[in-house]
């Protein structure tokens, strides 16, 4: 394999505290940016990686990253990262195991051996130690003191066991993206040393506490001390697969989630971003949530091809969702003109995003509300 020199490195501006690192030449030298700082142990590849301004890798070990985008002041201490993206300030410690379609917006951060895929982090949201968050979108809270929080030994359970080979139509929703995406829900506590059972949805101000697994919806603003299930055992008949309508419903509910958030990147995100990294980092965001959706609609067709003896209803979702499908994974609807034209004109440029969000009135955040409800809500 071919790697740039510390020489080649370090005349496009990246700092090497000691030493060579091993950046592949597959990297486009110009995505490392000025002041980006590379430790010994850090090893980058793919021709979609982007390592922005002030970015820090490896300062507390080994750090393997590919096709990955960073922002400005993003790092990771250790670990490895594939096919994800880290916007502004976000931060992963040490062992942190990132995988294809996360999404860390700014200032979002995870402790000590957290495992994501397939993960959304709105803005501040903290993730404690010995973590698996995957399948997952968490929202909520307004600032880097009042933010989401999941707790050190929390696990997603996103795998279904039935079927002829299991699948992960179980994508779970802390929030949303409509309401989310403007700073100022109540923040969502998952206590640690427990779980969740997806498909799930939590509302905002929900507290989960710790110790237990969870595997009911729960709204907003309530303190959930734990369930409990009987101590029974029952026959396991093969050829029954339980709660497929759920979980196609709650599938395509979460499609609708990443397709209003990547509407409010290409609408307001990307226009409004003045900084030429943040430009190209906001673009490899967006291919993240188009890779959610790809994967979504992969685990539905997992689900539905490991029906071994269909039911009449379930046999209706397959055939409804073979219609849908390219409705799904090829469009990537805006919301009509009208709102989408009021949603631009909306007033303030050359700020960072966050104060954008932070300073608008009333009016536009109802505006913005409502069409990304509209936009969750198309159908494929």
């Amino acid at each position: 394999m071919s790697y740039y020199s510390s020489e080649e490195l370090e005349g496009q501006g990246v700092v090497l505290p000691e030493g060579p690192a091993c950046v592949h030449r597959s990297v486009p030298l110009d995505a490392l940016a000025p002041g980006a700082i590379l430790h010994a142990g850090v090893r980058i590849e793919g021709e979609r990686t982007i390592i922005g301004p002030a970015c820090e890798l490896g300062a507390l070990g080994p750090v393997f990253v590919k096709n990955s985008a960073l922002g400005r002041g993003a790092s990771i201490a250790r670990g490895s990262v594939e096919d994800a993206a880290l916007l502004d300030g976000a931060s992963l410690g040490p062992d942190a195991h990132v995988r294809a379609g996360t999404l860390l917006e700014e200032g979002a951060s995870t402790a000590h051996a957290v495992g994501l895929k397939q993960t959304i982090l709105f803005p501040f949201a903290a993730l404690g130690s010995q973590i698996n968050f995957c399948d997952a979108l968490l929202a909520g809270g307004r600032s880097r003191d009042d933010h989401s929080e999941v707790g050190s030994g929390f696990i997603h359970f996103n795998f279904t066991p039935f079927g002829k080979k299991g699948d992960k139509a179980t994508p779970s929703l802390f929030g949303d993206v409509p309401r989310g995406v403007l700073l100022d829900e109540n923040r969502i506590f998952l206590g640690g040393a427990g779980g969740v059972v997806g498909p799930i949805r939590v509302g905002y101000g929900c507290i989960l506490a710790a110790g237990s697994v969870f595997r009911r919806d729960y709204g907003e603003n309530v303190l959930v001390y734990g369930e409990s299930l009987p101590p029974k055992q029952v026959q396991i008949d093969g050829k029954l697969v339980p709660g497929v309508a759920k979980r196609y419903r709650r599938s395509l509910a979460y499609m609708g989630q990443l397709r209003a958030l990547h509407a409010f990147y290409r609408i307001v995100r990307r226009p409004r971003a003045t900084d030429p990294w943040t430009v190209r980092v906001l673009e490899r965001a967006s291919d993240c949530l188009d890779a959610g959706v790809a994967e979504r609609a992969r685990q539905l067709d997992r689900l539905f091809e490991g029906l071994p003896e269909p039911s009449e209803s379930d046999r209706k979702l397959a055939e409804a969702w073979r219609k849908e499908r390219i409705g799904w994974t090829e469009h990537r609807p805006l919301g009509d003109s009208e709102t989408v034209a009021a949603v631009q004109s909306l007033p303030g440029s050359g700020e960072t995003h966050l104060n954008w969000v932070r300073g608008l009135d009333e009016k536009a955040r109802t505006l913005i509300t409502s069409w990304l409800e509209d936009v969750a809500r198309i159908e494929g």
